[in-house]
């Protein structure tokens, strides 16, 4: 019996002796056949995975966050422990003892699997955390024995390389928790608004609950799965131990209650974001821009940023309400159908932009004097007439119908329309609009810099991205002409320098007809300073002073401004037929009034990695006495600077001084209720296809475009004052609101002389007007204005116009009687 006993031990002993080296054989083998051509996982611990690129305005506040998906990257160490026990709990409950694979784990999986054979139940899975760590960093969703063999294998590896505490950070930072969320801190943000250190404990049981399948347990969708899968991973903590009976019972009983992120202070600026984003993704390629985990803090200033907004707007809708007639209402509801649901179905109508301070309407009734409109809260209000007469129909582009003479012929029940609610000294009413078809941009940089503090390029983003600030090539027309006069003051010319006003014919080549240009208003002016042709905005002055300096200076003096994009040499380029768009031109006026310095219009201020160090910044000038911690009362430090000089600062304050006299005396002189120092220029093109008005306060450069996305007429008497002016005007007189009243920076160099500003002379017996004029040394005129004995007026005011008679040219130079 003893014997038979031994026999039988030896022969168990055999048995397991053989099972064991056949199944360590069988795992040798597994791990050698599956593991040859597996993927380094020693990539892990280099690990950086995709994350959020966010922009933000110059003031701190967020523009705007771009990734393929919504991950936010946090360390271990960041990670409540409640939300790690949590995910241990409801995956992985053996996850700190195992090896990788979890052999309790696979024959429970198959123990229950097994039972549910033939019921409804979903099948169990047995993956480890590392297993899913493997999956989801190297291998893929495919479902077969092989593929499971190579998670197994790998998984294996990497617990021999990492420790726990790594491949969980790692997990908890890649796995998918729905609506576009990668890892537990994006989650936690896009469910309930919080940061990882905030959650609840249901909160966090919620997230751990999300694995197994995120759109299935989505609350929103499934409120009773989503209850029951968290209530399950609250038991799993109660069972592991990791809370007390009392706070599974508080947890269970508190509902699932998401919220959306609505805690974010944004600021908005759409077309300029996108700009940076084309820009990022220009230089550091999509991945690089998309999966970089950048902060990218711009130059865009959100309080400038929303009145350039507003300007446009408000300007594209005035021109286009005077100028462009009613196209019609938005569409139509079917009142009787709708019924008392009226404000439902109005509320789903998409009017394809952004209302901002407009709003839907639809007309209820529509009589004599006044229409009746409904809003989508199911209030009512009247729609006078008085604020619709406008709205003549347009039957096609520069045609029009009858003009309406009561609401009925402009409006009719169940016409959806766009109003908006207007306030001034006749009280507040609502008043008719619509969407214009004209489109504009308005650009507004610090000169100094090159910061751009404000960029609009249109009346909608989300109707057109397209941003015709920088994106819209087109003729400057006579906005161009301050370049003419500036390489004429370059080649001793001088601000009181006359040209003749007259007619010209020129020839322009073999096979080519005669081109005879002409001014805006086709009259002739004789005689005429430089400073009155370019404040009158003087065709014929100009083309003649290109013709005395040659078009090539005009060419190269454009090329250093950054302005000479298909610049010929023509004598037809001097009114501007080349194209520009409207960030360039308005640079190069940026670069008169700031002395003459090379600058670029800068959209980033700096950009700093995923942790936290700055790889790029606008001011790469060192300063090491910037560094200090605190200030100590002294001087700040003397910063070098190391701008180009494109052109002599005494001319670029002349062209400046010139400028302002377009405020004072030329074709911007509704600018003048600003009341502080402005100066710039209007440009109209041929046929009035776009309009344009750039200029410049001491210390912030703006510039506005205006016209058809497909160039057309923009009617009659259309005029870069009179379409682009009011834009540029309402949106200086609010930035300069607050400011105080600098005068533009006189360089060293420069004297101020008292002159006549008809005959650009010394003041005399014939004199109207006196101005104070800036002159180079030894330029200054030595004669006196001749005529009848006239008490002159001094005065930066006025008007220009014809002038005694001469030759063109420049003035005679001499001693200066007195300064201004």
């Amino acid at each position: 019996m003893l014997r038979w006993l031994t026999n039988a031990v030896s022969w168990v002993v055999v048995t397991a002796a053989l099972w064991v080296v056949v199944g360590g054989g069988v795992v040798a083998w597994v791990f050698h056949q599956y593991g040859q051509n597996l993927p380094d996982y020693a990539s892990l611990a280099d690990y950086q995975p995709p994350t959020v690129t966010r922009i933000h305005a110059g003031d701190g506040r967020l523009l705007a966050e771009y990734a393929h998906e919504r991950r936010v990257f946090v360390p271990m160490s960041a990670i409540p422990p409640m939300v790690r026990q949590a995910f241990v709990s409801a995956e992985d409950k053996n996850f700190y003892s195992h090896l990788g694979i979890d052999p309790l784990g696979i024959a429970r999986a198959a123990y229950e699997n097994f039972q549910a054979l033939g019921t409804n139940r979903r099948p169990q899975g047995a993956s480890t955390i590392t297993q899913q760590v493997a999956k989801n960093f190297f291998l893929t969703n495919e479902v077969s024995l092989e593929r499971k063999l190579e998670e197994a294998v790998l998984a294996f590896r990497i617990e021999q390389a990492f420790d726990k505490d790594r491949i969980l950070e790692l997990y908890l930072n890649e796995i998918f928790l729905g609506r576009r969320s990668y890892g537990v801190a994006a989650a936690a943000l896009t469910y309930f608004d919080k940061a990882l250190e905030d959650l609840t404990l249901p909160e966090a049981a919620f997230l751990a609950a999300l694995p197994k399948a995120p759109s299935t347990y989505d609350p929103d969708r499934s409120p009773e799965l989503a209850l029951a899968r968290r209530n399950y991973v609250l038991g799993r903590l109660l069972a592991d131990g990791f809370i007390t009976q009392a706070e599974h019972d508080a947890a269970r009983a508190t509902p699932i209650e998401t919220r959306a992120r609505d805690s974010i202070d944004y600021a908005r600026a759409d077309f300029f974001t996108e700009e940076v984003r084309r820009q990022l993704v220009s230089e550091l390629g999509e991945d690089g821009f998309y999966q970089g985990g950048l902060s990218v803090r711009t130059t865009i200033d959100p309080r400038l940023q929303a009145m350039a907004d507003r300007a446009l707007r408000r300007g594209l809708a005035a021109y286009d309400r005077d100028r462009q007639g009613w196209r019609g209402p938005l569409g139509t509801l079917d009142l009787t159908a709708a019924g008392d649901s009226w404000p439902a179905t109005l509320a789903a109508f998409d009017p394809g932009f952004e209302l901002d301070d407009w709003r839907l309407a639809v007309v209820r009734e529509a009589g004599g004097n006044q229409a009746t409109i409904g809003f989508t809260d199911g209030s009512t209000a009247p729609l006078p007439f008085s604020e619709m007469r406008w709205a003549t129909p347009e039957l096609a582009p520069g045609e029009f119908g009858r003009r309406p003479e009561a609401a009925r012929d402009v409006v009719g029940a169940g016409d959806v329309v766009l109003v908006e609610l207007v306030e001034d000294a006749e009280g507040a009413r609502f008043a008719l609009r619509q969407r214009p078809t004209v489109e504009g941009g308005l650009v507004a940089l610090d000169p100094h810099t090159g910061r751009v503090l404000a960029m609009s390029g249109g009346f909608s983003f989300r109707q057109s991205q397209f941003n015709r600030a920088t994106q819209a090539y087109r003729q400057p027309g006579s906005s161009f002409k301050p370049f003419v006069y500036l390489a004429a003051l370059e080649n001793g010319f001088t601000p009181s320098s006359i040209i003749l006003d007259a007619p010209l014919v020129i020839d322009q080549g073999p096979g080519l007809p005669l081109w005879k240009p002409e001014n805006y208003s086709d009259n002739f002016y004789g005689p005429s300073t430089l400073r009155t042709g370019i404040e009158k905005s003087r065709n014929l002055m100009t083309v003649r002073l290109a013709r005395e300096i040659g078009m090539d200076r005009v060419q190269a003096l454009a090329r250093r401004f950054g302005v000479d994009r298909g610049l010929g040499t023509n004598l037809a380029a001097a009114l501007g037929s080349n194209e520009v768009d409207l960030l360039s031109i308005t640079e190069a006026y940026a670069m008169l009034v700031n002395g003459g310095r090379e600058i670029e219009g800068q959209l980033i201020e700096r950009i700093q990695d995923r942790f936290g160090q700055t790889i790029r910044r606008r001011d790469e000038r060192t300063c090491p006495d910037c560094q200090v911690l605190a200030w100590d009362g002294s001087l700040p430090p003397d910063l070098p600077d190391t701008r180009a000089e494109v052109v002599d600062p005494r001319h670029a304050y002349q062209m400046v001084s010139m400028l302002e006299g377009v405020v004072q005396r030329g074709t911007a002189t509704s600018a003048q209720r600003i009341g502080k120092p402005i100066a710039g220029k209007t440009g109209t093109t041929n046929d009035a296809r776009d309009a344009w008005f750039v200029g410049f306060a001491p210390d912030l450069a703006v510039g506005v475009y205006v016209g058809f996305d497909r160039p057309r007429n923009l009617g009659r008497q259309a005029t870069g004052g009179s379409v682009a002016l009011p834009i540029w005007t309402e949106f200086m007189a609010a930035a300069l609101e607050d400011a105080p009243a600098t005068p533009f920076r006189t360089p060293p160099g420069v004297r101020l002389v008292r002159i006549d500003a008809e005959s650009g002379l010394l003041p005399g017996n014939g004199t109207n007007t006196v101005i104070a004029e800036a002159f180079l040394p030894g330029t200054e005129p030595s004669s006196r204005t001749a005529g009848t004995s006239i008490p002159a007026t001094s005065t930066t005011g006025g008007t220009g116009g014809s002038g005694t008679a001469g030759d063109a040219g420049a003035a005679t130079s001499g001693t200066p009687t007195g300064l201004y």
